[in-house]
């Protein structure tokens, strides 16, 4: 191939970085502009540009994304050696990798993920744009940090903080794997959502659409992270309540809400999301659960077994009927982030007496419901100052 991208790529990543471009360091700012001593971000995806691993080298996004060489990567990934698979998922595999002052005078010395774009996969170059453009400006504890990038000839990779826990997925699903926790499940549900009301809440609000268990990984103290950005979207801004995909059309955060209430109630029942391998009325979790997410006669009978009845049945009931809402057909009836964020805090606890009687899933249904279906109109935070890394809570819709 040769380049990084289409001219209509080039058009769009340029017009970003020319908005983004405030919130950039002077270095980087300096950096960005001198074109003549090296290339913009914006130019990787332009096609009239050259490509040699000098240039390359030079383009980072912020001072702390690197922009590797291909031979630096496969130098700390022994020539991408089949051993050093992690997993594959529709980008491309996964490799496992150790980059310090032998890769390149001044790095840590860090264990990394080193994701490589598969050529005939599901995924492509803007996919690949796209998680860089939003990893290398988005920091926060629970998402996934992008140590650097690679694009090289026809060559997309990228290189991640390396997660020792593996996926949640791998956690719930393998057959082999100990059964987690309830305390366990409740603080990875609580990250997780941590993550996601950061993105909805940000200066320029993004919308995820692609929270599900393999897409969230667990750090050596099981502290969740999101992952793969490559299908994120800018989220609406000012009077704006949502944005177009060809594919989605109107696209809200509330449909990351519903993901997450998807998650939440493989957290609960330790089902997938639809498995074919069950009678044809339990295939589909949300079908076969959300009935008795409602029914406090029922909805113990839909907790993992594995968990031997070892959690807290006050917890247990207050997270079913936070999933109840999370999964409303009516999108305005979902809660935002910031109150499923508030939701989950109490529930952390390890004992059901521990749990307050004041928290806000203790409503009585018909006034929970209230509250998080609302007017949509102005904040339903309890606190209205409540903003997990952005300004406001309220702003994504």
């Amino acid at each position: 191939m040769g380049n990084c991208g289409t001219r209509e790529e080039s058009a769009v990543v340029a017009n970003a970085q020319v908005q983004q471009l405030s919130t950039f360091s002077p270095a980087v700012k300096n950096a960005i502009s001198e074109k003549k001593h090296s290339r913009s971000f914006s130019d990787l995806s332009d096609p009239s540009t050259p490509r040699n691993g000098d240039d390359t080298r030079k383009n980072t996004l912020l001072d702390s994304v690197i922009a590797f060489t291909l031979f630096e990567l496969e130098t700390i990934t022994k020539s991408f050696r089949s051993d050093y698979i992690l997993g594959e998922g529709g980008f491309g595999p996964v490799f496992k990798g150790y980059i310090d002052e032998n890769v390149r005078v001044g790095l840590k010395s860090l264990p990394v993920a080193v994701k490589v774009l598969n050529k005939q996969g599901l995924q492509g170059h803007r996919e690949w744009l796209t998680e860089v453009n939003f990893l290398g400006q988005l920091r926060h504890r629970n998402l996934v940090k992008l140590i650097g990038y690679c694009c090289e000839d026809d060559h997309r990779l990228l290189v991640y903080e390396f997660m020792f826990r593996g996926s949640l997925e791998n956690h719930l699903f393998r057959k082999t794997s100990i059964p987690l926790p309830w305390a366990t499940r409740m603080m990875i549900a609580l990250g997780a959502a941590k993550g996601l009301a950061f993105l909805h809440n940000a200066e320029k609000p993004v919308i995820y659409r692609d929270f599900k268990t393999s897409n969230i990984l667990l750090d050596s103290d099981y502290s969740a992270r999101l992952s793969d950005f490559g299908l994120a979207k800018a989220g609406p801004q000012g009077d704006e309540t949502h944005v177009s995909t060809r594919v989605m059309g109107h696209l809200t955060a509330r449909s990351d809400v519903y993901s997450f209430g998807v998650v939440l109630l493989e957290l609960l029942t330790g089902r997938k999301s639809v498995d074919k391998t069950r009678p044809s009325k339990e295939q589909s979790l949300v079908d076969w659960a959300r009935p008795k997410l409602n029914d406090k006669r029922k909805l113990l009978q839909i907790i993992d077994p594995r968990l031997e009845n070892e959690y807290p049945v006050k917890a247990a009931q207050k997270a079913c009927s936070l999933a109840y809402y999370c999964l409303s057909q009516n999108p305005k009836a979902r809660p935002l982030m910031s109150d499923v964020v508030e939701t989950l805090e109490p529930l952390q606890s390890s004992g059901a007496s521990d749990v307050p009687t004041g928290a806000l899933i203790a409503l009585p249904d018909h006034r929970m419901h209230r509250r998080f279906a609302g007017s949509g109109v102005g904040c339903r935070s309890p606190n209205p100052n409540y903003s997990p890394g952005g300004p406001t809570a309220c702003r994504v819709r």
